[in-house]
């Protein structure tokens, strides 16, 4: 049996749903046919209801069609791990799903707390990071923020282990674009190869399957920001570290109506060609998974008419801010927090329908401007 999410075991979850949703729900990316809309976990929280809640909305979601799921070690102190770790060993216990039919994804970079905030947080850092010699201070950036390949290689099994995996299908680098803030470019270079090299060692060890960065600025900023990160040269690092076949295979990042740099900023150079993130991407063989489809439930009421206008047969606005993320060419999965089966059952409504035309789609920004 694979531990790991497999082209056969994906097209099989596919294939299970074609009765309910349309084939076009799914998208084949990088070998794996992942769902239009994901499964994301980072709100919530750090109680045991919150726990149970996300454990059975996990089990929802699958149960309707998502077999994307993400998250981060440190999302609600690990606990949110914990909580897909817990659906997981139900659905796997139950026989109703195999491990090679869903796609997890979580990420490292941030300190993570364990459970709730501790008491004292300085001990807190010198008894789990510094004394065992996974971290030291000097290492940390923004008082938050790590990305040394010790270090990541410790939060890489510790995600292991909550999630009850031997092995993740993506694993992101969590908002590196924040070493920036006190590196230089030359420096973060340095360190974005040390850590390339230790995640290819963890794909050769079968811990995970392929990497990324999941970030919040780095792909939305203006090409001269301090903080902009140039998806060309993230490649070309991987390719320094592992030749063609490196595993930097997936990027992330928020992208939703409110937000629409991926799409429109002409922030990446690619050949000596100025382009989008998406365009980037796609000439450079990377999948984009949006996040934050529904900024944070901000997008889920209220939107202007003329959305509706062009996003037709949905009957909320969730749906249409899920349907405008899932339908911009590019975009392989929309993620979308959802931590309360109503709220699944509601967004999973989108699912069953064609995601927009693009005469529609591109009618949504004529209405805009207009």
């Amino acid at each position: 049996m694979n531990h790991y999410a497999t082209k056969e075991g994906t097209a099989r979850y596919r294939d299970r749903s074609k009765n309910m949703l349309p084939s076009d729900h799914f998208r084949e990316s990088q070998g794996l046919w992942m769902s239009s809309i994901g499964f994301g976990t980072y709100l919530g929280n750090y109680d045991e209801s919150t726990d149970i809640r996300y454990r059975d909305a996990v089990l929802r979601a699958v149960e309707l069609g998502c077999n994307s799921i993400d998250t981060a070690i440190n999302y609600r102190f690990q606990r949110s791990e914990r909580s897909i770790g817990a659906a997981l060993q139900v659905l796997f216990n139950d026989g109703k799903i195999s491990r090679d039919e869903l796609i997890i994804a979580t990420k490292g970079g941030y300190i993570p707390f364990d459970g709730a905030p501790p008491k004292d947080m300085n001990t807190y850092f010198i008894e789990t990071f510094m004394k065992p010699g996974i971290a030291s201070s000097e290492d940390i950036v923004s008082g938050s923020h790590c990305m040394t390949p010790r270090y990541i290689e410790n939060q890489l099994e510790c995600s292991l282990r909550n999630l009850g995996l031997e092995c993740i299908d993506i694993y992101y680098l969590h908002n590196p674009e924040e070493q920036l803030q006190e590196v230089s470019r030359e420096e973060f270079n340095k360190r974005i190869s040390a850590a390339f090299e230790m995640l290819e060692k963890k794909v050769s060890q079968g811990k995970i399957r392929m990497y990324g960065t999941a970030t919040w600025n780095g792909y939305r900023q203006e090409p001269n920001a301090p903080d902009c990160l140039s998806l060309e040269e993230l490649v070309g690092i991987a390719k320094e570290v592992s030749g063609e076949d490196h595993h930097f295979k997936v990027i992330q990042l928020p992208f939703n109506l409110a937000m629409p740099e991926a799409l429109i900023l002409k922030n990446q150079r690619v050949d000596g060609e100025m382009t989008s993130i998406l365009e980037a991407s796609w000439r450079l063989g990377v999948t984009v998974i949006g996040s934050s489809s529904l900024l944070q439930s901000q997008l889920s009421k209220n939107l202007p008419d003329f959305i509706g206008v062009c996003l037709k047969g949905l009957e909320t606005d969730a749906q249409r801010a899920i349907q405008f993320v899932r339908s911009t060419p590019g975009i392989s999965s929309a993620l979308v927090g959802m931590s309360k089966i109503n709220h699944i059952e509601e967004n999973m409504k989108v699912a069953k329908i064609p995601p927009a035309s693009i005469e529609d789609f591109v009618k949504l920004f004529a209405s805009e401007e207009e």
